[in-house]
């Protein structure tokens, strides 16, 4: 095998890691359920090297995306329910149909907000012909007003996305103090399951205390997940700082205490 710009090489690769007998052990254990956080963490790496800017290093990441996705069409061709093709085709067919004014009505003109209009009708029919293709017994008995919010996403996302769907018929607060007041019963409710010893609503606690977060993000027009990266990198700077300090001393983090590292953290919020 050598490498490649052509996309077939990457398909006949990953073909041969998962040949009985001769493929690789690790990939041919692996199952759609098994390879999707990878999924998810090649997508966030992705971002990753866009907020910082490297081209480079986003070249690579998109291959390891690119991966996933024939990963994913190789283990569904081995059940002989598609291939890396059908994909393809499937999402060039939507592309084209979802683009009308570029590939069909040539002399149309329309304006950026026009076309999310149509996006947004189109998307609509084709979730309505999907839905129209499953069996009876594959359609849900009730059509919720957050049936539309996909369920594959981050967390953190579809939380947002769930909080805007529901607004939209007025179930929503007016005030960001009063989702304040929501961050505080929430963590009182945490408090007692800490008192309970409770670990089961300990955990149900903390994602109601994540979920009221997310709409205080929503509120003050911040995007829970640009904030939580952001607070991770400074969490890493100043962490960074903490070592460096140590470094300097001649100390490691083992040979230090932790009112120590605490004096050194604040020391990092001024410096970073």
């Amino acid at each position: 095998m050598t490498p490649s710009h052509d996309i077939s090489r990457l398909i006949e690769i990953m073909a041969a890691l998962r040949t009985p007998v001769t493929g690789c052990p690790w990939d041919l254990e692996q199952d759609f359920a098994t390879i999707a956080p990878y999924t998810i963490e090649e997508a966030y790496e992705v971002v990753d090297a866009i907020d910082r800017g490297d081209l480079d290093d986003l070249k690579d990441e998109l291959g390891d995306l690119l991966l996933q996705v024939v990963f994913h069409a190789q283990m569904a061709s081995e059940q002989n329910a598609f291939a890396f093709g059908d994909v393809v085709e499937a999402i060039t067919r939507k592309m084209i149909r979802r683009h009308p004014h570029v590939f069909v009505d040539k002399d149309g003109n329309l304006a950026a907000s026009h076309v999310k209009e149509v996006w947004d009708r189109i998307k609509a029919e084709e979730k309505a012909e999907r839905a129209a293709r499953r069996p009876p017994e594959a359609t849900p008995p009730h059509k919720s007003l957050l049936s539309g919010v996909k369920a594959g996403q981050p967390a953190l996302t579809r939380a947002m996305e769930l909080q805007r769907k529901a607004s939209t018929v007025g179930f929503d607060w007016n005030d960001p103090r009063a989702v304040l007041a929501k961050i505080r019963e929430e963590a009182d409710e945490i408090e007692a399951a800490l008192d309970h010893n409770d670990s089961e609503g300990l955990a149900e606690e903390t994602g109601d205390l994540m979920f009221a977060l997310v709409n205080l993000a929503r509120h003050v027009d911040a995007d829970p997940e640009a904030a939580l990266r952001a607070t991770n990198a400074k969490f890493e700077r100043r962490f960074a700082y903490i070592e460096r300090a140590l470094e300097a001393q001649g100390r490691t983090l083992e040979q230090a205490s932790l009112a120590e590292m605490d004096a050194l953290w604040n020391a990092a919020k001024t410096a970073t």
